[in-house]
């Protein structure tokens, strides 16, 4: 039995992904948010976990997904990411691959290409829908380190400074520094205009 962790931030949805897999058999599937993302990625050590990339927190999960998350990398290898994305948002792409994601699947395509890349990332191997293959080897790097990827997409969630500190475990100067080095790379006037360009781009 392979088990899969679906995580997005719309319950409907990641319970409609839950589903789609488990009437395929052999799939033990369990779905989360990305507040219990971490947590339930631990518990239940799943062989794949899928991830939309173009979800509110999606930043900060790939960042706990990958073993980077607050307390630092983790001594045991993260299961397999398999990413749901979109040819046209490149940035949300590179955040995949910063990742190192395993597998790519179009969201526009059938279900039975999520079923096959499922499969196929779960046996160790890799699964790119062709539609995604030339966005990725266009995708720009992301400007942004993980850590300030992971402060922006708290930040674009509506969280405040303290909120985020108290989340990621930093005092909230640092906070505030990794804020101001967000806005300095996006080009941004301040914090809001920041958030809209990382959209723009895919980053968040």
């Amino acid at each position: 039995m392979t088990k899969v962790l679906v995580l997005h931030s719309v319950s409907l949805v990641r319970s409609g992904l839950a589903a789609l897999l488990r009437c395929e058999g052999g799939f033990d599937v369990t779905s989360a948010g990305w507040r219990t993302a971490a947590r339930q990625a631990e518990s239940l050590r799943p062989d794949v976990t899928v991830v939309d990339l173009d979800c509110p927190g999606a930043s900060a999960t790939l960042g706990a997904a990958a073993g980077t998350g607050a307390a630092g990398p983790r001594s045991e290898p993260s299961p397999p990411l398999l990413v749901l994305a979109r040819p046209g948002a490149p940035g949300s792409l590179r955040r995949g691959v910063r990742a190192e994601a395993r597998g790519y699947v179009d969201k526009d395509g059938s279900p039975d290409r999520l079923v096959r890349a499922v499969r196929k990332v779960a046996a160790g191997e890799r699964f790119v829908d062709a539609s995604l293959a030339s966005a990725l080897l266009d995708a720009d790097e992301v400007p942004l380190s993980p850590r300030e990827l992971s402060v922006l997409a708290r930040a674009a969630e509506g969280d405040s400074v303290a909120e985020i500190a108290h989340a990621l475990h930093l005092a909230c100067g640092t906070v505030r520094n990794y804020m101001a080095a967000v806005t300095r790379k996006t080009g941004a006037r301040n914090r809001i205009d920041a958030i809209r360009i990382s959209r723009k781009a895919g980053w968040v």
